[in-house]
């Protein structure tokens, strides 16, 4: 058998982490993901059970549910993105079809993203020179798609007013950090 070890989008056995005057870009391993679209005439059904497993509505547009252990990020007309913590979730897509069952299509989307947290005092100062997403206007759970740096992304106001979540493609995750970083030196 193999000794494998498992590596973060950012090619680290752990994940990276680095601050800038007052910002600080963590990389976020530790999150499954998987996406929900609504079946044709399921739409329904499938909004009572996301109801249920997040104990809030599933978010509509430009909106997160920011719950734990799951949360939800809208990314289309009847369409979400689940996250939860993976160490406790590794089967989230599974578990999400075992309750959805034909009221949506789950697709598992956990290696296809990379997630990094920005936070400090300067995070509005950051987001607004990285992408043209409304970050001063935004209130907590709010998202958005928007590019940084020609990579299409999705940006939540955490529930802080210093904390900003980034999900991006894993296959940019060094370029997207890359510009995180540039962003935080032009404002330390």
């Amino acid at each position: 058998m193999h000794n494998l070890t498992a590596l973060t989008a950012l090619g680290g056995i752990s994940p990276a982490v680095k601050t800038i005057g007052t910002i600080t870009l963590s990389e976020e391993p530790n999150l499954a993901l998987a996406s929900v679209a609504a079946r044709n005439g399921k739409q329904d059904a499938c909004q009572r059970v996301l109801k249920t497993l997040l104990g809030d509505a599933a978010p509509g547009p430009g909106r997160a549910v920011l719950g734990t252990p799951l949360a939800a990020v809208w990314m289309g007309p009847d369409q979400w993105m689940i996250g939860a913590p993976h160490d406790s979730h590794e089967d989230l897509a599974d578990h999400l079809k075992s309750k959805l069952k034909a009221a949506a299509s789950v697709t598992e989307q956990t290696d296809a993203w990379v997630c990094f947290d920005v936070t400090g005092a300067a995070t509005v100062d950051v987001m607004e020179r990285l992408c043209a997403a409304p970050v001063r206007r935004m209130q907590t759970a709010d998202a958005t798609r928007t590019t940084i740096h020609q990579m299409g992304c999705f940006v939540i106001r955490g529930a802080t007013s210093d904390h900003v979540r980034i999900l991006g493609a894993r296959s940019s995750a060094g370029s997207l950090f890359h510009a995180l970083a540039t962003a935080a030196q032009s404002v330390a």
